[in-house]
């Protein structure tokens, strides 16, 4: 009985205390989403009992009601809107949060009469302002299409519950309107008109006030996404390239997917010092860097610490792609992040590279055929190749490339035949006997980005789909074989995810468990070709090097892996916009935080 007592109390202590101050955000807002659900319920639901302050209210001006009922029905849908932001710790969610659960509260006591509910409502007020250092999370990168999501979803969802308010008062309803004649009046409520439905006493102002009040608020939220301050997403900068260049100058042989850092549509973070750089891009609320940090392994830590904070700032998620077992070490070290193994990076040694054997027969079979069909094949850097090749070859790329949108994040430099690119190489295939198309006698293309001084990495294959089958495998084992001349000694091919478990789940013994998971890893090949791509690399019989996810819980996995996938390019969900809410384009600047943090870096770098 004497240990349980100091147990008792300081659980009687620590729910005085309260929860901790770190938590605090999650459970506001969760709190936040069921009072805004208590002010919609109070706004749209008539009374159902008189009581004696319903008799008192009798005396107030007969619009105080209707009008506390569109007021306490738009505090509601406005704190179910704010209730993401609060959880991930923004300020302006806190802000506008602390000014609604007040008005929220005065309108579910006004019309519903509830002491309970604006208690609730007022109680929610205590967290919020006792722990307000809490929310001070930095704005996300914006753009205007999520004006016109707003107006879709606002519209759809105000029709909805539209539909509700007026179906809400049968008893005082008028007739019995048919469902098109609600609709009608919710849109014609909307827009601020009187509808074919009619009602008895105060109801019809009342219905007619909270209609008004969402049309007003799903207009209010809408021009204020397409007007409000910009807040640019970060880009790579002309000076962060050049800095980063330098760096992978010295570092860059480490990794493979170094080179891809140069995407221009990506972030970067430097190290105090300014030998270590972490490129990233935001994706749904996720920092998702790629492949290890750049430059120097001594500096990483201090480039890691960047972007945590940068993380932090702005409450992201944060998540790295595809780093190497080294890099996996460092971030799980450094932040107390967890890794976990995503698949293999296929890396071929030139020196071993050979078509003859028994293993390399149907590599071999296939390059022959092909060869003997009048194809021939050309390995050149980019400066080599003249301006107007380049753009045959460009067009010829984005033509072939069988999707929408550019595929690629963490392994593809998103572009051909930059000026500043011109170390990259460029492996195309050509029939001359055949009838030329609207790109000559271009049959396939692949393009390979530095991978250090004696490395390259593919970067995108891209091939007619009128030419023969095999035009990926000539064209790998024409860059293999061209390799030496330009004093490669290692390619590293595509990334094949869950490699080891398609391995063993296709060998003898494996048991139903992994049996099972490669079988569903072969259903979603039929999307993402997980399968194809793993058994394409094994056939130029590579060594595997693994690659992992940095993570921060368990419970952030489903929305990192739907980031990737959006940066990745396999799910889409930008809209098109109407040119009244198109930016002009401008160059790419980077965010504020970000020149902030580049300024202390040279001041330290100066100071050293």
């Amino acid at each position: 009985m004497s240990i349980g007592v100091p147990n008792r109390s300081s659980r009687v202590r620590q729910l005085i205390r309260g929860p901790r101050p770190e938590a605090v955000p999650a459970l506001v807002g969760r709190a936040c989403a069921l009072v805004g659900l208590l002010d919609v319920a109070a706004g749209v639901f008539p009374r159902f009992r008189h009581s004696r302050m319903h008799t008192m209210a009798e005396v107030l001006p007969g619009a105080l009601g209707p009008f506390a009922a569109a007021l306490s029905l738009s505090a509601g849908v406005l704190l179910l809107l704010l209730a993401h932001g609060l959880k991930r710790s923004k300020r302006r969610a806190w802000r506008a949060a602390v000014a609604l659960l007040p008005a929220g509260a005065v309108a579910q006591f006004t019309y519903r009469h509830s002491l309970v509910g604006a208690l609730i409502s007022i109680a929610l007020l205590v967290p919020l302002l006792r722990h307000r250092d809490q929310f001070a999370a930095l704005p996300d990168p914006r753009s205007r299409w999520r004006a016109l999501a707003n107006f879709v979803l606002m519209g759809a969802g105000s029709l909805g519950l539209g539909l509700v308010i007026v179906s809400a008062h049968p008893r005082r309803m008028v007739g019995d309107p048919s469902l098109a004649d609600r609709i009608s009046h919710v849109l014609y409520g909307l827009f601020g008109f009187e509808g074919p439905v009619d009602y008895q006493g105060n109801t019809s102002w009342t219905v007619a006030f909270s209609l008004g009040a969402l049309g007003l608020l799903t207009a209010i939220t809408t021009v204020y996404l397409a007007f409000r301050p910009e807040h640019p997403a970060a880009r790579l900068t002309e000076e962060d390239e050049v800095r980063l260049r330098a760096l992978l100058a010295k570092h860059g042989r480490r990794d493979s997917l170094g080179h891809f850092a140069l995407r221009r549509d990506k972030a970067v973070v430097f190290s105090p010092s300014g030998k270590a750089a972490v490129t990233y891009r935001v994706v749904s609320g996720v920092m998702l860097a790629s492949g290890d940090p750049i430059g120097d392994v001594e500096a990483w830590p201090g480039a890691i610490e960047r972007f945590m904070d940068e993380a932090k700032a702005h409450s992201w998620t944060p998540a790295v792609m595809g780093c190497s077992e080294t890099g996996g070490e460092v971030w799980t070290r450094e932040t107390g992040l967890d890794a976990l193994e995503l698949g293999d990076e296929a890396v071929v040694d030139v020196a071993d590279f050979s078509l003859a054997g028994r293993a390399m027969r149907n590599v071999r079979q296939m390059v022959k055929r092909i060869e003997r069909a009048g194809y021939e094949t050309r390995v050149r850097r980019v400066g080599d190749i003249g301006e107007g090749e380049l753009d045959r070859i460009r067009l010829a790329a984005e033509d072939w490339r069988g999707t929408d949108t550019e595929r690629g994040f963490s392994m593809a430099l998103g572009r051909i035949g930059d000026p500043t690119d011109g170390d990259c190489l460029i492996a195309t295939a050509h029939k001359a006997d055949a009838e030329p198309g609207p790109y000559g006698d271009l049959k396939a293309i692949l393009h390979f980005v530095p991978w250090g001084p004696d490395g390259a990495s593919l970067d995108l294959m891209r091939r007619d789909r009128s030419a023969d089958p095999g035009m990926n495998e000539l064209l790998i084992a024409a860059s293999l074989q061209a390799a030496p001349r330009f004093g490669i000694a290692r390619v590293s091919l595509n990334f094949a995810m869950f490699r080891s478990a398609l391995a063993r789940g296709e060998k003898i013994g494996a048991g139903p468990v992994l049996r099972a998971w490669r079988g569903l890893l072969v259903f979603l090949s039929r999307w993402f070709q997980i399968e194809s791509l793993y058994k394409f690399n094994a056939k130029f019989q590579p060594r595997w090097e693994p690659r992992f996810v940095v993570y921060r819980a368990s419970g952030d996995l489903p929305r990192i892996g739907f980031a990737a996938m959006q940066a990745e390019g396999f799910v889409n969900l930008a809209l098109p916009l109407p040119r009244v809410l198109r930016r002009r384009t401008s160059a790419a600047r980077a965010c504020a935080h970000s020149v902030a943090e580049r300024t202390m870096a040279d001041r330290d770098v100066r100071a050293a």
